[in-house]
């Protein structure tokens, strides 16, 4: 099913494209982008996967050649038009303005010949351009390469829509599928996308910050190196047609010379746009800061470390050009001039090609801070080193009054927004309260079962312990399952010690040991008691929190955590350290944000215990501070701790010193759209396999679970269990 947003533009271009099936079947080179897309798109809700990728693989390819050609024609016209008669000033002005324009005409007529026939039905729309930038292709190739079973380029293309969309849940949930699959590997989830003046970047910081000083210097080079380029083909695709940008094109009205200047400024400022488009990451709302001249500082201090004075001092005296009153950099230079003395120092300059880039940038910024001042034409500067004399005085002045306003509207919203704040607090404390007077306390459903601790006892908000869930028999029977039907490291890509090294660490989720049941690899009577089970914690725990919504599956796993004898000596770690299991704590700070890539989408948890015979392994909660434990539960067979998921429970569990210790954890959401993929399949399994009148807990009817989207994947995916206790 295709994105919706994608919809109305994949129609209109349906509609507009003759014989569209045989667009498989023309040259790749002769289609444009839009509508090898619009193809791929239909490809897709025919369930053709083959056609899906060979059509979104020709409509990447087509969108990037296009633009190498344009790039590679612009380039080449602008070179071969410094040969000609350019106006001379001694000339009289009829003939200084004609050869100017006839400059113009060499220049448009060398584009022509370059470029294809009819090139205005290569450029894209401002939706499809969109859909591009948004790495869409690669949502539909993903699951097209996971249905052709090629992991590899699977796990690549959601990698690389990933990045470019870190909020997007189901995208998450499929790579985190992906990384449990057997074959996959760490290599497979690379940025098809990725800029490589980023990438160099990003590896030379990180050899600076491991001050390994040589390999930070290579990759910093070869960014800059990399800067340039990317730098050149940002600028020459901002030569374009002009964006009538809410004009009324039929109205638009201007003379020869005032055309020239609006579409003239549109380009230099998308030109200036340039430094801040190179500094960009996907997925990050802002570019690095100074990213350009920030080279320059990591450069000259890695130079120092590696004893190269010269070149220190060539990177200090570059950085100087952008910020000159550096004070810690002047102090650098300084230091570097003394210790190679003033003789040798002194020939060396900074470097050319950045004083060539400084000039040109300086150049435009005073054309466009005129155009702006003089016609109103809006400029934002993507840069902080601009100096203050390139902008004209009226310009200043009426910046610093709109710099004042903005101040005083941003403080006042900031006030306005601390009061809201408060009232949220108050509110969200009022709701707390309530809720620890009237949110628990609700029927335990079954017979046999006793509430151990409540919230009370336990020092905390929304938690209870219940005893007797299941029988001492049940317990053996779910331990032997675990030993038979475990897998070393399961949900944490076969880490066998993924929390300590000195415990082994198995796992097996309910699908998973019901389909090994079906096999006859494990017995089936274990496998379905162990989904029946883990239903039933879920209704006890609906039922005693008082929920007036139904809680649906998050993840499940039946785990067993073994001491290491050997490693238990001087051991000071614990099983599983504090945190919480909706939010990612920092117990520092006292704070738990709920952002990725904690499981925003957890609302309760629960963990069934199946045995005690072990050493350690005491399950705790604690404040925020991870320190102050408030409440510790040992468990025993049958044993079950329910709490609410949020920053109000923090919890850990102490090291298990000796023995096995085993238990089901248990996530649960509120949200339907993010119930376990998992035990939706187990559901169906259990109705194919027994008659559901029969089931001691038959489970609830699946028809409330979200349709997939266009991220199929997810829809074969686990969340992963990264919290289990």
């Amino acid at each position: 099913m295709a994105p919706r947003r994608l919809l109305p533009l994949v129609l209109r271009l349906l509609l507009l494209l003759p014989g569209l099936s045989s667009a498989a079947e023309a040259e790749p080179a002769q289609l444009p982008a839009d509508m090898l897309l619009a193809a791929g798109v239909e490809s897709y809700a025919r369930g053709d996967w083959g056609a899906v990728i060979l059509q979104m693989e020709r409509a990447l390819r087509a969108r990037e050649a296009h633009r190498a050609r344009l790039v590679q024609c612009r380039l080449r016209c602008s070179a071969g038009n410094r040969t000609g008669a350019w106006p001379d000033p001694s000339d009289p002005q009829p003939l200084q303005d004609l050869r100017f324009f006839g400059q113009l005409l060499r220049r448009a007529g060398c584009l022509r010949r370059c470029l294809p026939d009819g090139p205005s039905r290569y450029l894209l729309g401002e939706e499809t351009e969109l859909e591009f930038s948004k790495r869409s292709p690669y949502n539909y190739l993903q699951v097209a390469y996971f249905k052709i079973n090629k992991l590899d380029k699977a796990v690549a293309a959601a990698h690389t829509f990933f990045v470019a969309n870190p909020d997007h849940m189901e995208m998450r949930q499929n790579l985190d599928y992906y990384q449990m699959m057997a074959g996959v590997k760490d290599s497979d989830f690379v940025d098809l996308e990725a800029k490589p003046h980023m990438q160099e970047f990003r590896l030379g910081v990180s050899y600076y910050t491991e001050e390994r000083p040589q390999e930070s210097i290579a990759h910093l080079e070869k960014a800059l190196g990399e800067y340039w380029v990317a730098d050149t083909t940002c600028r020459a695709l901002c030569e374009g047609p002009y964006d009538y940008e809410g004009y009324n094109y039929m109205e638009y009205d201007a003379d020869l010379f005032q055309a020239i200047v609006d579409h003239y400024m549109q380009v230099l400022s998308c030109k200036q746009g340039c430094a801040a488009e190179l500094a960009s990451q996907p997925g990050r709302d802002k570019p690095i800061e100074d990213f350009l001249p920030s080279h320059f500082n990591y450069l000259q201090f890695a130079y120092y470390n590696s004893g190269n004075y010269e070149k220190a001092i060539e990177c200090a005296k570059t950085y100087l050009l952008f910020f000159p009153n550096a004070e810690v950099m002047n102090q650098n230079l300084a230091y570097y001039t003394a210790v190679l003395g003033d003789n040798l120092s002194s020939p060396i300059h900074p470097r050319e090609n950045v004083q060539t880039y400084l000039q040109r940038s300086l150049l435009e910024k005073e054309l466009l801070f005129f155009g702006y001042d003089v016609f109103g034409i809006p400029f934002v500067d993507p840069d902080t080193w601009t100096p203050e004399a390139v902008i004209p005085k009226r310009l200043r002045e009426k910046q610093k009054v709109e710099r004042e306003t903005a101040a005083r509207i941003s403080e006042e919203i900031g006030n306005l927004m601390k009061e809201i704040e408060t009232l949220v607090e108050e509110k969200t404390k009022e709701s707390t309260d309530m809720s620890k007077l009237v949110r628990e306390g609700g029927s335990l459903l079954y017979d046999g079962l006793s509430i151990v601790m409540n919230s009370k006892l336990l020092s905390g908000s929304q938690r209870v312990v219940v005893d007797g869930l299941i029988s001492d028999e049940e317990c053996r029977v779910l331990q032997r399952l675990t030993n038979a039907a475990s897998l070393a490291g399961d949900g944490y890509r076969g880490k066998t010690s993924p929390h300590t090294p000195s415990e082994t660490f198995y796992g097996v989720t309910v699908y998973k040991a019901l389909k090994l049941g079906q096999e006859g690899k494990v017995p089936m009577h274990g496998a379905y008691l162990y989904y029946n089970v883990t239903e039933k914690v879920r209704r006890v725990m609906e039922s005693y929190f008082r929920l007036d919504t139904p809680l649906y599956f998050s993840y499940s796993h039946l785990v067993c955590r073994t001491a290491i004898e050997d490693k238990q000596e001087d051991r000071t770690d614990p099983s599983h350290p504090v945190h919480v299991d909706n939010c990612i704590l920092n117990a520092e700070a006292l704070v738990c944000v709920k952002e990725p890539p904690a499981y925003t989408f957890r609302d309760y948890s629960a963990i069934l215990y199946l045995n005690g015979d072990f050493e350690g392994g005491a399950f705790y909660f604690t404040e925020l501070d991870a320190k102050t434990v408030t409440a510790e539960v040992q468990p025993q067979c049958g044993r079950a701790v329910g709490f609410s998921s949020g920053s109000e429970n923090p919890h850990g569990v102490k090291a298990v010193t000796k023995g096995q210790r085993c238990a089901i954890a248990l996530w649960f959401t509120l949200d339907p759209r993010h119930s376990e993929r998992e035990r939706v399949q187990a559901d169906d399994l259990v109705r194919m396999l027994f008659n559901t009148e029969e089931a001691e807990l038959p489970p609830e009817p699946a028809a409330g679970q979200p349709a997939p989207g266009v991220t199929e994947t997810a829809t074969q995916a686990a969340t992963v269990g990264k919290d289990e206790l």
